[in-house]
């Protein structure tokens, strides 16, 4: 392990004196994101939604960079303006918390803290090389002084914010099982919530809840049941389900009247072969409702029955309260990677909506009267080949949508391909990726503003090029931020008119955040291997 602390006894002096002190309480992450960004969605609910107002459509003209750090897995971050030290090149995807005016972030096997004024690095932390995935690491979470985070060899490592030393670590899962462990811890009380990604070897998918103090383990949830347990009917027996796969990769959302933490799963396996596992496949691509206290399930809903096309449903299930039908509901949405958005009652599951969000999709034969896709065989992998929308990359993916409250609409970035998925492994009992989907062009992409009440798109954004699954911010600013190739963009959420934008050097990464620091509102925004931060150069009205 190699830990490079830049904070110097001689530089101490300068730095806020709430970096010592009081960190980060369970309490602050049940309010609305204003003076912090203290969790990967800026609060329990997963809207990315800000009150703040400081930046708003009449002066976001004005918004200009305030500055811009590269960083490197060999340290240095370069300070105001830019620079930054040698060593590998890093890939920022995950969204960086803000507290006492302290920037944390990562990248597979790394984590920084950087001055929020300045971009300047304060300290890095390398954890030691290994053979894990590097496919992404989605950030850190954070609890009092101690921050969270995933490596790529499955462990689970708890670092002091304040120095970036290392607490413990605690052995996720075998590494040499090709998991890949990406997701940013989700504190809930006294609870790191984490989950694990991977669909290449059969494994099973879990949820798993660690002491902060220590990392001892809370408890485990398995994605998929086992014998006796209700849903292992949806399975032609015990070894598929346990096999099955469901992985929960992306963190969840949480509901603390209802003491609910939801979250998606991903796909069933093995992966587009699916005759050795008939059935629905509980608890695959779907949204699943968890007491954290406990690690039982208190509800389901499947977006994707017997998933065939690598759909996971891992997307923010997004949490707000709504008039539906002319009764007051506390509901969940999510816009999923099949082509669906879906509201649920939050306390039941119960489907109240169901519409597509993209109009090529052609994979499913109507809706059943729980509110979930029927899907048509006709459309699953064949060896010679059948034509589906959307791609497995799916009609929206990972990168976070936004609520906007004060609009009603959900903000999503889409895609509408097409590819033709090809069955590969025609055994009877297939296992790992028994299949494969090969790009046949696409109907664009766009940014759409859905009407939670009703499913409808109420406007939309066409994209003239570049991939429009990208991450939102909305603001009481009227403000929704969001990306197309190397340029952040603001938009008008009630009609989606582009009102500023700035090119960056590398597309964004990862979600924008916003925040008040000494007063001031800024916006930040991961890209590549750099930060960005913006604020507007004229006095607020």
């Amino acid at each position: 392990m190699n830990v490079k602390r830049l904070i110097l006894s001689a530089s101490l002096a300068i730095l806020p004196v709430t970096v010592f002190g009081q960190g980060l309480t369970p309490a602050d992450l049940l309010k609305q994101p204003t003076d912090a960004w203290p969790t990967y969605n800026g609060d329990y609910s997963g809207r990315r939604f800000s009150p703040l107002t400081q930046i708003d459509s009449s002066n976001v003209h004005t918004l200009s960079l305030a500055w811009a750090t590269r960083f490197s897995a060999g340290g240095g971050g370069g300070g105001r303006g830019g620079g930054g030290g040698g060593g590998a090149a890093v890939q920022i995807k995950s969204t960086p918390l803000m507290v006492n005016g302290i920037l944390y972030f990562s990248s597979p096997n790394n984590v920084w803290a950087a001055d929020a004024r300045t971009g300047r690095e304060l300290w890095h932390y390398q954890y030691p090389p290994n053979t894990g995935s590097t496919i992404g690491n989605r950030g850190v979470g954070m609890y009092g002084n101690w921050l969270f985070f995933e490596t790529p060899d499955s462990q689970l490592v708890s670092l002091d914010a304040r120095t970036g030393k290392q607490r413990w670590k605690v052995q996720l899962t075998d590494p040499k099982l090709d998991y890949t462990s990406t997701v940013a811890p989700v504190v809930i009380g006294n609870h790191i919530i984490t989950g694990i990604g991977g669909d290449h070897l059969d494994n099973p998918g879990f949820l798993e809840s660690h002491d902060p103090e220590t990392g001892a383990l809370q408890w485990k949830w398995w994605t998929t049941p086992r014998k006796g347990q209700p849903g292992i009917e949806t399975w032609p027996n015990e070894y598929a389900a346990a096999h099955g796969t469901g992985q929960a990769w992306m963190p969840g959302t949480y509901d603390p009247e209802l003491n609910l933490y939801i979250v998606g799963t991903g796909n069933p396996n093995p992966v587009m072969a699916e005759k050795s596992r008939k059935g629905d496949n509980l608890y695959t691509c779907s949204i699943v409702a968890i007491n954290p206290d406990t690690g039982k399930m208190v509800w389901y809903f499947q977006p994707s029955p017997h998933d065939t096309h690598d759909w996971d449903a891992v997307e923010t299930p997004v949490m707000f309260d709504g008039v539906i039908d002319g009764q007051k509901r506390k509901l969940v949405a999510q816009a999923s990677r099949n082509g669906y958005f879906f509201v649920l009652d939050r306390a039941t599951g119960k489907n109240l909506v169901t519409t597509p969000f993209i109009d090529t999709l052609n994979w499913a034969k109507g809706v059943d009267a729980k509110g979930q896709p029927i899907p048509d065989p006709a459309k699953y992998p064949t060896t010679d080949g059948v034509l589906v929308s959307p791609s497995s990359n799916g009609a929206t993916n990972w990168p976070s949508p936004s609520f906007d409250p004060d609009t009603g609409l959900l903000y999503v970035g889409t895609s509408r391909p097409y590819s033709m998925y090809y069955l590969t492994d025609t055994d009877d009992h297939p296992e790992g990726w028994g299949g494969l989907d090969q790009g046949a062009g696409s109907d664009g992409s766009a940014l759409v503003a859905i009407d939670y009440k009703t499913g409808k798109i109420a406007w939309r954004h066409e994209w003239p090029s570049g991939n429009g699954v990208t991450h939102m911010l909305t603001t009481a600013g009227k403000l929704l931020f969001t990306s197309n190739g190397q340029n952040l963009i603001a938009f008008d959420p009630a009609n989606g008119k582009i009102l500023w934008h700035a090119g960056l050097m590398a597309g964004p990464s990862a979600g924008p955040i916003t925040y008040l620091l000494d007063g001031k509102q800024f916006v930040l925004v991961a890209a590549g291997d750099s930060l960005y931060s913006f604020t507007v150069n004229q006095p607020a009205r």
